[in-house]
């Protein structure tokens, strides 16, 4: 995938691919049709939307803009930046004050798909190993809150958060699973969600320290809206006759979560088994970038 283009020809063609991946990852301000999108899709719609559809934008500019345009992506890279903090910080303010759980969710998947873009566009070794583990990780705990939205909205076909509270009594073996994937989220060590992020952040602190510790307040942003949240659904007194009779996960629900539960705490315990068979490709990557920004420069660089 490597050309030499010129510079001139790459930061054009690097905008003309960066328009459609932005829409796609989502990126702040192009995200505004995630949530509705999710609001109106049904819940494996949104399963497959969180889980596959999002990362193809990140996966775009993994395999088009920056090999093709390294020029232009180190050009760039501020603006990734700008626009991934924003995304961080502002959708997770947003998400704070949702009174529905498929937005609430939603807008979390904006915050931390902003973490990919800040990984990929460090061009270290960490982050954009932890990009991709972050891409992944984030597929599966996505995919699996939304699925445990579906499990409470098939019962009582309403999404509002203040509709619920209590289901702990009722429902023991979905609090379990929910509360899995709630930690995963926030990225509780242990779990698939603290590898990616942990590995962003390492690498980001590399090449600029403040973009690392403005990415790091939406970790502290990510467990307030989600421990919000899971509190509210989950926790304190059931109150409403309707829930009081609600059903707990089917055997055919349990079935469904227990693959994403296995993986979920695979990735957290045992992260090599998915960054290892990745290695070599972002070597390779990183080494295309440095060598074609040494030559722009006219310096030699050592191939790793």
């Amino acid at each position: 995938m490597a050309h030499s283009f010129a510079q001139s020809t790459q930061l054009w063609l690097w905008l003309a691919f960066f328009a459609s991946f932005a829409v796609k990852v989502p990126m702040w301000p192009v995200h505004t049709w995630l949530p509705d999108a999710h609001v109106e899709a049904p819940t494996a719609g949104s399963v497959i939307l969180a889980g596959v559809l999002l990362k193809m934008g990140a996966y775009g500019f993994i395999r088009f803009s920056v090999p093709m345009f390294p020029l232009a992506t180190e050009f760039f890279t501020p603006l990734i930046y700008t626009l991934s903090v924003v995304a961080v910080i502002y959708t997770s303010l947003v998400a704070l004050v949702q009174e529905d759980m498929k937005k609430l969710i939603a807008y979390s998947s904006v915050a931390h798909m902003g973490y990919v873009t800040i990984g990929v566009f460090s061009m270290s070794t960490q982050g954009v190993e932890g990009a991709i583990f972050q891409m992944l990780s984030h597929g599966v705990v996505s995919g699996a809150l939304f699925l445990c939205v579906g499990v409470v909205y098939d019962r009582m076909h309403t999404r509002e958060i203040a509709r619920y509270g209590g289901l702990a009594e009722r429902m023991p073996k979905y609090a379990a699973v929910f509360m899995l994937m709630t930690m995963a989220s926030v990225g509780l060590p242990g779990t698939a969600g603290f590898v990616g992020e942990f590995l962003v952040l390492l690498g980001v602190f590399q090449v600029n320290s403040w973009v690392a510790l403005f990415a790091a307040s939406g970790l502290v942003l990510g467990a307030a809206y989600m421990l919000y949240l899971y509190r509210r659904v989950v926790f304190g007194k059931l109150t409403r006759d309707d829930l009081k009779s609600i059903m707990d996960l089917s055997p055919r629900e349990v079935l469904m979560f227990a693959p994403l539960v296995v993986v979920v705490i695979w990735m957290g315990v045992y992260p090599s088994s998915f960054l290892d068979p990745v290695h070599a490709s972002v070597s390779r990557l990183i080494d295309n970038y440095e060598l074609a920004r040494a030559a722009a420069n006219g310096l030699s660089v050592a191939v790793r």
